[in-house]
């Protein structure tokens, strides 16, 4: 079984990339299509499209993580595999009509595990070990994925096949990954992964996940618009468009320009959160 790591841009899947072997890297980069958000290093922005073969404007996330990624393939010296789905616009088109949101959760699926999912298929074509950045206090988080796993241990994947006669499309449902999670079996935390990357010449965004992500508290999101405005522009936009808004975890609506306005005469810094803070996408 081919193993895989799924690199994130953050610092603990990267940790992974760089101490346990693997078969490939891969990377699957959210797009958005807002020209306000393009991102500003033209010679990188084309080697982005280069490697994903696909037309790249900006991303959702940090700006930080496109460094992230060249930076690290150069530490490691191998090869990272980019992939990419529809853009997060079109996600919100055509796959929900709203924007994700902790009852409506489909953007990793769409974002993340479909372009993915679609490469080994491409690429590797059988089931594939895919080791996962959680880390050793985290073992909740695992608990929840083996939940998805069917009778055989696998996660499962639709897929197209075909066409019936009346021209719909045929699905089959695929047997495709099981995870692990080396540093929780090797029982490592934050603070480790952190002293490795030390002074290595690999650059990382301070938080990770798309700038507006729905786990975010909203004081955080709050900071968010200082460090991204046209980020999170783009995602009051796009809540504006599909009438559907930001939902806290108690189930409360809470618009994104409501948040926009909290705290409007206060100025908040990274000394004010943790990664506790930031949300994760799950994967």
């Amino acid at each position: 079984m081919k193993i895989i790591t799924s690199v994130s841009g953050g610092r603990t899947s990267a940790y992974i990339a760089a101490n346990y072997p693997s078969d490939h890297l891969l990377f699957s980069l959210v797009r958005i299509e807002d020209e306000r958000c393009r991102f500003p290093d033209e010679t990188l922005r084309k080697r982005v499209e280069d490697k994903i073969q696909k037309p790249f404007i900006a991303t959702a996330e940090d700006d930080a993580i496109i460094y992230t990624m060249f930076d690290l393939e150069q530490f490691l010296g191998r090869e990272i595999n980019w992939v990419s789905g529809i853009t997060f616009d079109e996600v919100v088109s055509t796959k929900g009509g709203w924007l994700p949101n902790k009852l409506h959760r489909y953007c990793t699926v769409n974002m993340k595990i479909k372009p993915i999912f679609d490469w080994v298929m491409e690429n590797v074509s059988e089931p594939v070990n895919m080791q996962i950045g959680f880390r050793a206090n985290e073992v909740e988080r695992a608990n929840g994925v083996s939940k998805r796993y069917n009778k055989n241990g696998f996660l499962e994947h639709q897929m197209i096949v075909g066409k019936t006669n009346n021209g719909r499309n045929k699905w089959k449902t695929v047997e495709w990954a099981r995870h692990s999670y080396p540093l929780i079996e090797d029982a490592i935390y934050k603070d480790t992964i952190l002293n490795y990357w030390n002074n290595k010449p690999v650059r990382f965004a301070e938080y990770n996940n798309c700038v507006g992500c729905f786990h975010r508290n909203p004081a955080f999101l709050r900071f968010m618009y200082q460090e991204h405005p046209n980020k999170m522009q783009w995602f009051e936009d796009q809540e504006d468009k599909s009438k559907s808004f930001w939902l806290d975890i108690n189930g409360k609506v809470v618009p994104y320009k409501k948040i926009r306005n909290m705290l409007r005469n206060t100025t908040l810094f990274n000394s004010d959160f943790t990664s506790c803070d930031s949300g994760y996408c799950g994967m």
